[in-house]
């Protein structure tokens, strides 16, 4: 199944339905009165988070959406029928956005989760409504509202507690493989990792965590080269970041200057993303001899400059991931243990996932415009070279 993690769709709640005017009219009964009845509630449109979920695929070719309207009100004071409530399924981890006003409506991290994003309209009052010792006879009605309509986006973020970084190749998926059950594919080339991919890691009974292997980055992906920085914004909701650094890489390229690259790319993307928790692991350490591999590690981490954590592993062979898992489910039993102690550190949590999700939005949205800034000027440059008397060039049209 195609894996889409955005989608704009338009959704409208049905109307109201409109009140009755009507007399009750029957042989042997004068003056019957008013007996206009009510219409009926518009439907409303709800989002429910759904975990058989994992793609946005049907909306894309699926945008728009409405509930049902409410059924005008009847003679012999008989109320309408209700609209019926459009329910639409979304994955877990799904944030809805109002793109008009930009506002974030809400984050579904739960199944079964419900949201309501468009109110059904009320429903119009019938003519008995309006009777009194005064007015016998009203023909006064109200019609239904018209139900809340709005344009919205759906941004999907995977759901893990751990988020790896590196460069194509750094062995990001052979971790995953070597740490959970998850099976992505592995090969010597670069991007072989299309998609997220998640995999959790079960340390010990009854404890467990979700880790994320994104697609890596390149120097320059912030400007859109290689996968660009789309699958970056999965990681913002992660507590900690593993950067993967390949001691051994099969290009003869210098691991400090790759890991320098990664770092640059997510100061660029989101510097509250950059500032997050992060932990250096050097793979590939069967591919350095013996007798070499503790000082070319510690030239890295000395060139780095790097402060926090180092763990040195083999993931294809298993070597010192067991240990790197077990660290990181202390890590983050330590850290959801504090959250649940102090409000306000889990309140600073939310906010920066928030602060990041932000970031990562205006970055994408940088992006996507400077993409198509450029294939404009393309465009138009092929455009001033037209010459109406060679009507033998072939023309190419880029879009």
């Amino acid at each position: 199944m195609k894996f889409v993690d955005e989608a704009p769709i338009y959704v409208k709640a049905g109307n109201g339905g409109n009140g009755c005017l009507s007399f009750r009219r029957e042989k042997f009964v004068e003056k019957g009165g008013p007996d206009g009845g009510d219409g009926g509630d518009g439907g409303s449109v709800y989002l429910e988070a759904d975990e058989s979920l994992n793609t946005l695929v049907d909306y894309r070719y699926q945008p728009r959406y409405s509930a049902g309207s409410g059924e005008q009100g009847r003679g012999r004071n008989c109320t309408g029928a209700k609209g019926e409530d459009l329910v639409l399924k979304v994955p877990v981890g799904t944030t809805i956005i109002d793109t008009e006003t930009g506002e974030t409506l809400g984050d579904m991290t739960a199944a079964g989760e419900r949201l309501l994003v468009a109110q059904g309209g009320f429903h119009g009052l019938g003519n008995t409504r309006f009777k009194s010792s005064t007015n016998r006879a009203p023909r006064q009605t109200t019609k239904g509202t018209p139900g809340e309509e709005r344009q919205l986006k759906l941004e999907l973020k995977v759901l893990a507690d751990v988020g790896m970084l590196g460069l194509p190749n750094a062995g990001k998926s052979t971790f995953i493989r070597a740490v959970s059950a998850a099976k992505p594919k592995v090969a010597n080339y670069p991007f072989t990792t299309l998609v997220p991919n998640l995999g959790v890691v079960k340390v010990e009974r009854h404890r467990s965590f979700v880790i994320a292997d994104i697609p890596g980055l390149i120097e320059g992906a912030a400007e859109g080269a290689g996968l660009g920085i789309r699958f970056l914004k999965h990681l913002t909701r992660c507590r900690v970041l593993l950067h993967l650094v390949d001691l051994a890489p099969f290009d003869g390229s210098d691991p400090v200057e790759n890991a320098l690259a990664i770092e640059r790319e997510l100061e660029s993307f989101s510097p509250t993303l950059a500032a997050r928790e992060r932990w250096l692991v050097l793979n590939k350490t069967d591919l350095v001899p013996a007798d070499e591999l503790d000082q070319r590690c510690d030239d890295i981490v000395q060139a780095l400059g790097w402060q926090g954590p180092v763990f040195r592993v083999a993931a294809i062979r298993g070597e010192g991931t067991d240990a790197l898992a077990g660290r990181l489910m202390d890590y983050l039993d330590e850290r959801r243990a504090m959250e649940e102690a102090d409000p306000e550190l889990a309140g600073a949590e939310l906010e920066a996932q928030r602060q990041m999700q932000r970031e990562a939005r205006e970055r994408i949205q940088e992006v996507r415009e400077a993409q198509r800034a450029g294939r404009h000027a393309e465009k138009d440059d092929d455009d001033d070279d037209w010459d109406d008397d060679d009507h033998d060039v072939e023309i190419e049209y880029r879009q």
